[in-house]
């Protein structure tokens, strides 16, 4: 079967949504944006239908931990679940279906994925029907409209991927296999409405009016606000910013979220004939952040009324450097990020009980939950480098070294997190706690497959 090629990644994906092939009206389809960081690196697909576009994605990986957990459990990481096993990570199969400008897309996701992710949003807590059962394996599910009005303006309602951190949820599309704070710490999916508004060919504005940040249901009355502004005027430069507004502490009406998030990736050489180096692009991403009101007091710690400060700073760079044609690819890079009151820290797991305190739906599981309240105190750093190679646009194996290191116990140490031996159904001796540490070291071995 001959292959439909295209410029570049984003005009696959809009081409399989079903806008116009006509590429003088079609978005970014004069530029290359397959070597960006988050984006899709095929250039070509060997789907045809008109109508009907299928989806597959395959990530394994294998990850060790120098800590060594007795229960094998990894902590703070939305990528990784289990030490020193091969695991199925994300099995996603899909499709997206055009009519007649009419959309609709649906992704169903499995492996660890469908546990990790969805453990991190608690707002089914209020209300009934367990949302996170009844989202926990769909990635992507929604249905919309295309209008050709300028270079298209998408309207759709659903459940989509959200890109705040400049990373995909896709690991197949990111230069690293386990992100950095700013990306790990920031949703990966948004419910509510999105609108995409493509007033120029290198433009794109995409509000959202959504049920909250990375939250299936709603915490308080107020839907979340917020917006993607996107432009990429050449093949080598691409700026993004992200911002958010809403109230996502349960019970907590009075209190207000902030944040934006902002990226730039510059591809500074390209020779994409060349044995030796044949590409080489960096990116660097800054969000800042707080929350105001219900107890907490922003950037600045107030009376005992106003409460203390509660906010969030990181950043993040790469740099990745191509070979051999782009089959092969070397990237290092890291971040940093402090977030006083850690209302986004990935909160680590303690020893399984059924349900958090029924009195703080805002607390994580576990019989000894990590503490975040206000005035609490955690600021990270990380570093890692991978070396990928790909022997086509489908397929990746990739080799990654990371360290991270916290101002707190957060990691899982020797004693790990479950119990003295790692096994749930051990009772728990009266002085036993979850071993945290600050830092650990790791390597990941990954496949990833994307058709």
């Amino acid at each position: 079967m001959k292959k439909l090629v295209l410029s570049s990644g984003i005009l696959l994906g809009m081409f399989l949504q079903g806008w116009a092939q006509d590429t003088t009206k079609t978005p970014f389809s004069d530029i290359e944006t397959n070597w960006q960081n988050g984006s899709d690196r095929r250039d070509s697909s060997i789907f045809h239908n008109k109508y009907v576009i299928p989806y597959l994605m395959v990530d394994m990986n294998y990850t060790h931990s120098y800590n060594n957990p007795n229960d094998n459990t990894v902590i703070g990481s939305t990528a990784l679940a289990r030490n020193n096993e091969v695991n199925l990570s994300h099995l996603l199969i899909g499709a997206e279906v055009n009519y007649e400008n009419a959309r609709a897309k649906v992704t169903m996701q499995f492996g660890s994925r469908s546990q990790v992710i969805p453990r991190n949003d608690l707002s089914p807590y209020r209300g009934q029907y367990k949302l996170a059962d009844v989202y926990r394996y769909l990635s992507e599910a929604y249905v919309g409209y295309h209008f050709n009005k300028w270079y298209g303006i998408n309207v759709d309602a659903g459940l989509f991927l959200s890109y705040i951190g400049l990373n995909s949820y896709y690991q197949v599309e990111n230069w690293e296999y386990q992100a950095s704070f700013t990306s790990d710490n920031t949703p990966w999916f948004f419910n509510g409405v999105r609108i995409q508004i493509f007033p120029t060919k290198h433009l794109k504005i995409e509000p959202w009016i959504i049920n909250g940040w990375q939250s299936y249901g709603k915490f308080n009355s107020m839907p979340g606000l917020g917006a993607n502004v996107t432009w990429n005027p050449t093949s080598s430069f691409r700026i993004l910013t992200n911002n958010y507004y809403g109230t996502d502490a349960a019970g907590l009406p009075q209190r207000k979220r902030f944040h934006s998030d902002n990226s730039v990736l510059v591809r500074y050489y390209n020779n994409p004939a060349s044995k030796g180096i044949s590409r080489m692009a960096f990116s660097l991403t800054g969000d800042v952040g707080f929350e105001k009101g219900g107890g907490v007091n922003g950037f600045k710690n107030g009376d005992s009324a106003q409460g203390p400060a509660q906010y969030f700073l990181s950043a993040m760079a790469y740099n990745r450097v191509w070979f051999g044609r782009n089959k092969f690819a070397w990237t290092i890079g890291g971040g940093v990020m402090t977030n006083p009151g850690r209302y986004l820290v990935l909160y680590p797991t303690g020893q399984a009980s059924p349900l958090p305190d029924p009195n703080n739906p805002t607390q994580t599981e576990g019989k000894y939950p990590f503490s975040a309240n206000p005035g609490d105190q955690f600021k990270g750093w990380d570093c890692s480098t991978n070396f990928d190679w790909m022997p086509n646009q489908s397929f990746c194996f990739r080799v990654e070294y990371v360290h991270r290191h916290a101002s707190v116990p957060y990691f899982a140490g020797p004693g790990g997190v479950t119990s003295p031996n790692g096994y749930t159904t051990t009772p728990l001796p009266p002085d036993w706690r979850p071993d945290l540490v600050k830092s650990e070291d790791r390597f990941i071995l990954a496949l990833l497959f994307r058709l």
